[in-house]
């Protein structure tokens, strides 16, 4: 296979893409489809200051919100943070900068950077003073709408069940969430995977992400998540 076709990497050749004061988009949805083995280099790493996107802050000590625990982030966008005290404690105190999208916007604001889209335009929140502080209103047919940025990262990290050399990528169950759009919409992409088969092995029609979208694959050292919910 030629060498531009196989993605398959080591964690530590992929340190240099990582660096302080950087934007980061994760995959998952409290924890669930999160990657933690590249969570868990990123703290190693010693990376700080990190703007974070994502659905939400997941547990102190499950998904992203290990980094927030270590005080590693500066500012988060998310839906929701109310699974992780330690980020709600933090955005009181003034420590971490939080900025909030209704889960369906921030999904399609992800999508929207994925797909060359400079933002779009949503009557959800127009009266929410909360919701449009500082956006912009444009007035269509007698009726007013706020402006939604679209979102993007100099790295995003993935997590998927099974994915082939070329990044071809299958996700499991409701572990998919955000990872697909996160997958779109970051500068470089890459994919912690549960499995790693041969090129041709995985069934068209189960493929999620095109590999056209991914730049490296880690393989995952694997993690338990049924307690979670239990």
């Amino acid at each position: 296979m030629p060498a531009h076709l196989n993605k398959i990497s080591s964690y530590e050749n992929l340190k240099s893409l990582f660096f302080n004061n950087m934007i980061l988009m994760f995959g998952g949805f409290g924890g669930v489809g999160t990657p933690p083995t590249m969570i868990t280099s990123i703290l190693k790493w010693g990376i700080r200051d990190l703007t974070i996107i994502g659905n939400d802050t997941g547990f102190p000590h499950i998904g992203i919100g290990q980094l927030i625990a270590e005080d590693r982030v500066k500012k988060v966008i998310a839906s929701h943070i109310g699974s992780n005290p330690i980020a709600g404690r933090m955005m009181s105190e003034g420590t971490l900068e939080v900025e909030f999208s209704p889960q369906g916007i921030l999904a399609e604001r992800i999508r929207a950077g994925g797909v060359g889209l400079k933002g779009f335009l949503s009557e959800i929140g127009i009266d929410d003073p909360y919701l449009n502080d500082g956006k912009k209103v444009i007035e269509i047919e007698g009726h007013s709408f706020l402006v939604e940025t679209a979102l993007s990262a100099q790295v995003g990290i993935v997590f998927a069940k099974k994915a082939d050399p070329f990044g071809n990528l299958v996700y499991d169950k409701s572990a998919r969430n955000t990872n697909p759009l996160v997958a779109m919409a970051s500068d470089i992409t890459i994919v912690e995977a549960e499995e790693i088969v041969g090129t041709g092995d995985l069934d068209p029609e189960e493929i999620v992400t095109s590999g056209v979208f991914v730049d490296y694959i880690v393989p995952s050292k694997g993690v338990d998540w049924k307690w979670i919910w239990e």
